[in-house]
């Protein structure tokens, strides 16, 4: 698994593990850490930049399949430095296939974005519905996407692509540190653990019920489900992933309070540009087509569950 030692491939590993799969990750721990890595997991330090490492850990380890999860994926980020964005996350990709076609390896699910679909124009956002990035981010998986077909045509590559929107949550041991954290939910929940005055809301004269952006929060080990289903496919194909409802940035808000017994004052900011007024991806296909059933429907669940994390980790991953 590339980006094992990320957010959503900590959980995935674990999860691996718990079935009874053997797990290897292989990182360069850019963005993870190493204590986010199941002990029971091997674990090779390489980057997706060096072909070498790569083919050498998979001739060594001759997995079965690929989880590919690691990129780079700060949208602001994307538009500053979009030499980054391509680089890694299609370059880096394109080394992966390589080295996966020279090693024998014909199996890969992709840890994709909604954020391919650009501004939608139409909810909920299911698979049918056009591809248009607005950000480098979202073009470079994009990219990816279109360059697994052509490897699944010329050379036999059976690949599943999963695009989702707002990963949340954790699990008993697992949780979500980002060096540089931009998601909402672990935003304010430094709030009420006192690492920060006040939450932000970005806009609050949206089209919308409360007037603030809704998006689609999905718990990580309902998106680690969804991978470890995405192993037993045996043809290429591509699914979005989602709650189907979404959330609006004030429930998230009133949801942390409640959950942390915190008054958790808030601050409203202009918008940002490139802000939707609603994000939520359709999942029909993946429940029929991959038996996916998400356990976390709940706001206020998926916040528990990553307010315990945060409450025992205050500070994350000691690096």
């Amino acid at each position: 698994m590339t980006g094992g030692a990320g957010y959503v491939g900590s959980v995935c590993v674990e999860e691996l593990l718990r079935r009874g799969d053997e797990v290897v990750v292989f990182d360069n721990l850019s963005e993870g850490h190493r204590l986010s890595i199941d002990h029971r997991a091997t674990f090779i330090q390489g980057d997706l930049l060096d072909l070498k490492s790569i083919s050498l850990a998979l001739n060594t380890s001759a997995p079965d399949a690929v989880m590919h999860l690691a990129a780079n994926a700060l949208v602001a980020e994307s538009m500053l430095d979009p030499y980054k964005y391509f680089q890694n996350n299609v370059y880096g990709g394109l080394n992966l296939l390589h080295a996966m076609i020279e090693n024998g390896v014909n199996r890969i699910v992709f840890s994709s974005t909604c954020a391919t679909f650009g501004t939608p124009d139409r909810i909920p956002i299911d698979e049918s519905s056009p591809q248009n990035p607005i950000n480098p981010y979202g073009e470079s998986k994009l990219m990816f996407e279109k360059i697994l077909r052509w490897f699944d045509q010329i050379h036999g590559l059976t690949f599943v692509v999963l695009r989702y929107f707002n990963v949340a949550g954790a699990s008993d041991r697992f949780g979500e540190h980002h060096r540089i954290e931009t998601h909402l939910i672990p935003r304010v929940l430094q709030v009420a653990l006192d690492r920060s005055p006040n939450a932000e809301i970005y806009g609050a004269d949206f089209p919308t019920p409360d007037g603030t952006c809704i998006r689609d929060y999905i718990h990580v080990l309902d998106l680690a489900s969804a991978h470890i289903l995405a192993l037993s496919t045996r043809k290429s194909d591509f699914f979005n992933l989602g709650t189907g409802g979404g959330t609006s940035v004030r429930e998230v808000i009133e949801a942390c309070r409640k959950v942390t017994g915190h008054s958790i004052p808030a601050v409203e900011k202009s918008r940002r540009d490139g802000d939707p007024p609603r994000l939520v991806a359709s999942s029909e296909k993946a429940k029929e087509q991959l038996g996916w059933k998400p356990q976390f429907q709940n706001i206020e669940a998926i916040v528990g569950s990553a307010w315990r994390w945060h409450a025992a980790h205050p500070d994350g991953y000691p690096d």
